[in-house]
């Protein structure tokens, strides 16, 4: 089987005033647009990846991984403390994350193999 070599995506993000540096909401809003801009690429590509794990796992009952789920969130738990992002945010943001991400690798499961 070919495995083609790793290709590195480099997300853009707009330039942007640093928050601290905001002087309108003007700045404020600019900002956080250019962020969304990001954000939504790199949420592309991690729902490709979920499509990849519908297409290699080898039944449905692998669709659905609670250990896996709270690995991940224990693991983005601990990157948004070193970030200064909080948990309040992270951990419901990143369940609803999962859980839609789960109902999409199902809906790319049951398409492909029906």
């Amino acid at each position: 089987m070919h495995h083609p070599a790793p290709v590195a995506v480099q997300v853009a993000v707009d330039a942007r005033v640093d928050p601290a540096e905001c002087q309108s909401m003007a700045e404020v809003r600019q900002g956080v647009d250019a962020l969304d801009r990001a954000l939504v690429a790199l949420l592309a590509e991690r729902q490709r990846y979920m499509e990849a794990a519908a297409r290699i796992k080898p039944d449905r009952d692998a669709v659905f991984d609670q250990a896996r789920i709270d690995d991940v969130v224990a693991k983005v738990l601990i990157a948004a403390e070193a970030q200064h992002l909080s948990p309040d945010i992270a951990e419901p943001v990143w369940r609803l994350l999962i859980d839609r991400c789960i109902a999409h690798e199902f809906a790319i499961y049951d398409r492909t193999r029906s």
